[in-house]
């Protein structure tokens, strides 16, 4: 299956103990880059989140937030009086080393973590229920991935398949485009001779057949549509070789606008960049 990196999920639990919400989003970027916002209670759960990310996900920008909102509790506030002493014993000594520090405020000791205590959440299994919570929010985000990726696999068929007539009419125009030269060529020769050498006429036509022959460029043409919806078809992480592909049918319709000198294969190579830009754009959405 063909997945975009841009994509939403949000996951949310309400429990006795409060509440957990789990937020991910997604953008394109060449690597897999992973940044996680967790409370202090729950940050020993990154690296078993990284683990189970990294296991699902193979490029984008991922952000994962996570909010926990303990119940209001009715018990009485225990504090954690030997971390409490540890982290005022801290402060202290650091205080020393300042030049005019100022006084220990008692409300920043009781926020440090660990040293306000409640019996009444059980953080381990707070910590289980959010790396559940987390695993059903990534496979949100990669079904999410999955129909938009099934979006853009569409879209790039599409262009393919616009690309292909383009192709064939540029091959049906060479003919026209090597007589008109002609022509014009006989044109130019009788200005100045009476008669015009056909031996001359017919190598210099060989020598601008040469400079306007398309063949090798349309085959190659051919060949990388082929290979694009071969891709789509395989699905995968597939976003670096189409990327390539694509830099691939742009050299090739570059090179037909350049060999171009009819206002009607100058279109074509017009078209053909355009459908090429857009799908371009595309791809680099897709994983």
């Amino acid at each position: 299956m063909i997945q975009s990196m841009t994509a939403f999920a949000r996951k949310d639990l309400q429990a006795e103990w409060g509440s957990l919400a789990w937020e991910i989003r997604g953008v394109n970027h060449r690597y897999l880059e992973l940044f996680l916002r967790l409370p202090e209670e729950l940050r020993p759960i990154e690296n078993k989140a990284r683990e189970l990310a990294r296991g699902k996900l193979a490029r984008g920008k991922v952000e994962c937030g996570l909010r926990f909102s303990p119940a209001a509790s009715s018990s009485a506030v225990e504090i954690n009086e030997t971390l409490a002493q540890q982290v005022a014993l801290a402060a202290k000594n650091v205080a020393h080393h300042m030049d005019n520090a100022a006084r220990i405020d008692p409300m920043e000791i009781l926020s440090w973590p660990g040293v306000i205590q409640s019996d009444s959440i059980d953080t381990a299994m707070v910590q289980k229920q959010a790396i559940e919570l987390f695993k059903e929010t990534v496979k949100e985000l990669v079904e999410t991935r999955g129909r938009e990726g099934e979006r853009l696999k569409e879209m790039l068929q599409q262009r393919c398949e616009a690309l292909r007539p383009l192709v064939e009419q540029a091959k049906i125009e060479m003919p026209k485009v090597m007589e008109l030269t002609r022509q014009k060529m006989r044109e130019r020769l009788e200005e100045f001779l009476e008669q015009a050498d056909e031996t001359r006429l017919e190598q210099e036509m060989a020598l601008q057949a040469q400079k306007l022959d398309i063949d090798e460029e349309m085959d190659r043409l051919t060949t990388h549509i082929d290979e694009v919806e071969r891709i789509l078809n395989k699905g995968g992480a597939v976003g670096r070789r189409l990327d390539f592909l694509m830099q691939e049918l742009h050299r090739e319709a570059n090179t037909l606008g350049s060999k171009s000198a009819h206002i009607e294969t100058t279109r074509i190579a017009v078209e053909m960049k355009v459908l090429i830009e857009q799908m371009r754009e595309q791809v680099q959405n897709i994983e």
